[in-house]
């Protein structure tokens, strides 16, 4: 197997430990509440927090991440994760009241911060070790490994949390993150000419320009890439896109039992299947994307997904509340996820093909303002959710999901950033 691969996969089990521990809260809420004494808005600031530091933590996680590479990078997103998520589960033992939600919420905050880098790096991994053709395949098959992490989230925390409490629960989870971080310090390395491993043959795959290490960023370049149209529609479109997956990755538990009355173990195989479908939608969307565009060429290839699919999960978010058995609006929030996860391979691999070897610091502008949509929808659909309005909540992400579908038709994946480097070069050849 080519190194390559090796190296994916290392990508899609950072992508799912990240999503194991991001939602691990929202799945032992309806035990960390009573047993804290916590109110549903209070687990919104909490998850506010994280979405926060995370959002902010985007953009420079993708500019260091490109400067000091992706193998310190992600040792350091797997030991300040480590901390973060065991901080959770240990605060109560000795802090109560204020001083223990003011350090549930910092705990939320460095989880935040510890990952911001991963998703930005993913990208300028996938841009150095794979050729173009493969870009939108590896983003959104990724993509599948992070919401495998969000799908075995919900039955895993329900069955540790029957055996070891909420508590022990996080603190099991915590496991994985320590093997996976020291696997990756050992094998992993920053471009495939220095591993060891990596043959003349699966060099020769590769563009030469896409694997060379970009220059130390400059503030006038990172103005350029921030004010390109593309980039700035783009970030609009996703930031619209992950209103409604926030909707769907933080609170569908919370609605499963609240509103449609599941409880014990079937909540947590109910709350796996949206997880499922959000799943199969990456893996399914990163194929057919660079399907797309190989066939159509990239400005169509990648616009036509997400210009049908977001539209249809916005009409299917209005079905899952309109059905009156428990199952079916189940079913229909995984094909709502299913229409959202098809569009990941679609926008990173446009914004690599508009970015190119500024990659990380684009795609850290694109999952900032992806990720400033966890900020906006905690608060609303917490306070929402709380006074039990949740048809509101899916009504507000509908409209997300299809404002999210027409910025596509202004945005050109084949329109790249011009920044002075990039002229320097164009010079030169």
């Amino acid at each position: 197997m080519k190194v390559r691969w090796t190296i994916f996969l290392f990508l899609c089990g950072f992508a799912m430990l990240s999503y194991v521990q991001r939602t691990s809260l929202g799945v032992a809420a309806q035990n960390i509440m009573p047993d804290l004494h916590l109110s549903q808005m209070q687990i919104g600031w909490l998850n506010a927090a994280f979405a926060t530091c995370y959002a902010l933590a985007q953009l420079p996680g993708g500019i260091l991440g490109q400067r000091y590479g992706a193998r310190i990078t992600y040792t350091v997103v797997g030991v300040v994760g480590l901390v973060a998520t065991i901080a959770t589960p240990l605060a109560p033992v000795v802090l109560a009241g204020t001083a223990l939600f003011i350090a549930l919420l910092a705990a939320q905050g460095l989880l935040g911060f510890s990952q911001g880098p991963v998703f930005p790096m993913v990208a300028a991994v996938s841009q150095t070790w794979f050729p173009q053709r493969q870009w939108a395949v590896t983003n959104g098959t990724i993509s599948l490994g992070m919401n495998i992490g969000g799908a075995m989230t919900a039955p895993l925390i329900v069955i540790l949390t029957a055996h070891y409490g909420w508590q022990g629960a996080l603190l099991w989870i915590a496991l994985p993150a320590v093997l996976l971080t020291a696997a990756w310090a050992w094998y992993g390395r920053d471009t495939p000419k220095e591993h060891p491993k990596v043959t003349p043959a699966e060099l020769a795959d590769l563009d030469e320009r896409d694997m060379a290490k970009p220059a130390p960023m400059t503030l006038a370049r990172m103005r350029q890439i921030v004010v390109q149209r593309d980039v700035q529609l783009l970030t609009f479109s996703y930031f619209c896109l992950n209103y409604v997956f926030y909707l769907l990755g933080t609170w569908s538990f919370l609605y499963l039992v609240q509103e449609r009355d599941f409880t014990g173990l079937e909540s947590g195989f109910a709350g796996m299947l949206p997880w499922i479908g959000a799943g199969i939608g990456a893996g399914i969307g990163g194929y057919l994307s660079d399907g797309l565009a190989t066939r159509i060429g990239y400005r169509w290839g990648y616009r036509l997904v997400p210009m049908i699919s977001m539209p249809l999960a916005g009409l299917l978010l209005l079905v899952a509340i309109s059905v009156s058995a428990p199952y079916a609006a189940v079913l229909a929030l995984m094909a709502t996820f299913f229409m959202i996860e098809l569009n990941e391979g679609a926008y990173w691999a446009a914004t690599m093909r508009i970015a190119r070897s500024d990659t990380g610091a684009a795609t850290g502008v694109l999952n900032t303002g992806g990720n400033f949509a966890g900020i906006v929808s905690a608060p609303i659909v917490g306070a929402l959710s709380g006074a039990g309005n949740w048809n509101a909540t899916f009504v507000i992400g509908a409209v997300f999901a299809f404002v999210s579908a027409a910025c596509w038709f202004a945005i050109d994946p084949d329109r790249r950033v011009v920044t002075d480097r990039t002229r320097v070069s164009l010079a030169a050849a």
